[in-house]
């Protein structure tokens, strides 16, 4: 069975209910205040009636009760193999040491039954100890609001040393790696987690707080060629946007991005070729040509 009445609404707030009761402090109004926090508006009636004359004989007429102990819940066949599946995420050490199993527990799936057609295959290691210290120490200090000094390497093979406050990790199905986001410089930053080396954690910085994101819009003129307009969907599907179509092949496209994202944008939206032309803003147009012209010159 997928569900079990044991685990319904009725369940967890009779649960809590007894449990309050257990540590000997419970009033009427803390029955109804559970009641309406853990089930549905109409249980207000039925369960706390059910409890008070006796049809489910927990309670007692001074609210208290005659379970010894606080109720717990099992853990059901489906949520133990749901549990194994996501134990096995090669992902998962970053956030936690995996725990031992049972052996006899089968994984409601594996990561074979997944196909991802739209997906880069040079991810991140997750499986690296280097990569996962790195990133448990990046994860903390975000999470402890401290200030972070990490040794990377630049595209260009080059190692650098930055002392930064970390806002947040990001993730890219597509690409299947995850990135730093950091003020340094009065300017935010993206980092890939791969190019990181080293981090240590520093001061606590509670006291600063940055600007928010710059967020800019780039308005695009897309002709459907090749299932290009396809494509493109599926290519800045984790960008905010809004298409609009004109005729049978023509489409224009306004896309929401952050500032520090507008090289890698831009090396994306250069991979279509004339299929998708950028209108505005105008500043990276320019930015457009001068790649071309780069790359023509070489």
């Amino acid at each position: 069975m997928l569900f079990n009445e044991i685990y319904s609404s009725y369940y967890s707030a009779v649960a809590a209910i007894i449990s309050r009761a257990v540590e000997g402090e419970l009033t009427d109004k803390d029955i109804y205040d559970i009641v309406r926090e853990k089930a549905f508006s109409e249980s207000v009636v039925a369960i706390p009636e059910a409890l008070k004359n006796g049809d489910w004989p927990f309670m007692l007429h001074d609210n208290s009760t005659v379970i010894n102990n606080t109720p717990e819940m099992p853990l059901s066949t489906l949520e133990k193999r749901w549990l194994k599946a996501i134990m096995n995420d090669k992902r998962i050490r970053l956030f936690a040491q995996p725990v031992e199993d049972s052996d006899d527990i089968e994984p409601l799936y594996d990561a074979d039954d997944f196909v991802y057609f739209d997906r880069y295959t040079n991810g991140d290691p997750y499986e690296d100890e280097n990569y996962i210290v790195n990133f448990r120490v990046v994860l903390s200090a975000i999470k402890q609001k401290r200030k972070l000094r990490i040794d990377f390497n630049t595209q260009h093979g080059e190692s650098r040393t930055w002392v930064l406050i970390p806002e947040k990790l990001e993730y890219s199905s597509k690409d299947d790696k995850f990135r730093l986001i950091a003020w340094l410089n009065d300017s935010w930053f993206a980092i890939n987690m791969a190019r990181i080396t080293g981090a240590e954690l520093l001061e606590y910085y509670g006291d600063v707080t940055p600007p928010e994101r710059e967020k800019k819009e780039l308005e695009l003129a897309l002709v459907d060629q090749r299932n290009s307009l396809e494509r493109v969907m599926l290519h800045f599907s984790h960008f905010e946007k809004e298409t609009k179509k004109l005729d049978d092949t023509h489409y224009n496209i306004k896309l929401c991005y952050m500032a520090e994202d507008e090289n890698e944008l831009l090396i994306r939206v250069l991979s279509f070729g004339p299929a998708l032309k950028v209108l505005a803003p105008f500043d990276f147009v320019k930015k457009i040509r001068e790649r071309l012209e780069k790359q023509r010159n070489i």
